[in-house]
């Protein structure tokens, strides 16, 4: 996906695990600064370097934008695939979620085309496309997807003791 707020170079295989590669152009990712953050401490041999992965191998969800291995992805390297979106966050943590959704937003008020949409949030292009293809029309924020996009993303209400001891719904 397109970063919006400049990003940071991240070394795919840390410095702390192979100081030979630390300026080695091939071991260099642009990321987000916090995804780079994220991956720090965790051992190349545990993800799926981005360079590898081959379209198709994931996919966007409606209207919950949560991203998940698919089929296509092979056998061999789904395990890896799940836990590199599980350790990264990049599955359903809220800043992604959120970007995901702007990019949504921007489709639904007519803003951005799909085309475009296709260049900058190619995954939420695709998600958009099939959807609309399966339900014969086109996505809108009428229909109130987002809607229920934002209650899938929103923690339940959590319950809380009064002074009297019975527990209350917050």
């Amino acid at each position: 996906m397109y970063l919006g707020a400049p990003g940071t170079v991240d070394h795919f295989i840390s410095i702390d695990e192979d100081r030979r590669l630390a300026y080695e152009w091939t071991n260099f990712r642009y990321s987000a600064g916090w995804l780079n953050s994220r991956k720090q401490a965790l051992v190349s041999e545990r993800l799926m370097d981005p360079f590898e992965i081959e379209d198709g191998w994931f996919v966007l969800l409606l209207p919950s934008l949560q991203l998940q291995v698919t089929e296509r992805c092979p056998p061999q390297l789904r395990e890896r695939a799940a836990k590199t979106l599980r350790l990264l966050g990049l599955d359903h943590d809220e800043r992604v979620v959120r970007y995901r959704r702007q990019w949504l937003e921007e489709y639904e008020r007519r803003r951005v085309t799909l085309d475009y949409l296709e260049d900058k949030a190619p995954l939420v292009a695709r998600a958009v496309r099939e959807w609309e293809s399966r339900e014969g029309r086109q996505w809108s924020a009428g229909s109130n997807q987002m809607d229920l996009a934002r209650a899938e993303a929103s923690p339940a209400p959590r319950k809380r003791a009064s002074r009297s001891g019975v527990r209350k719904k917050s």
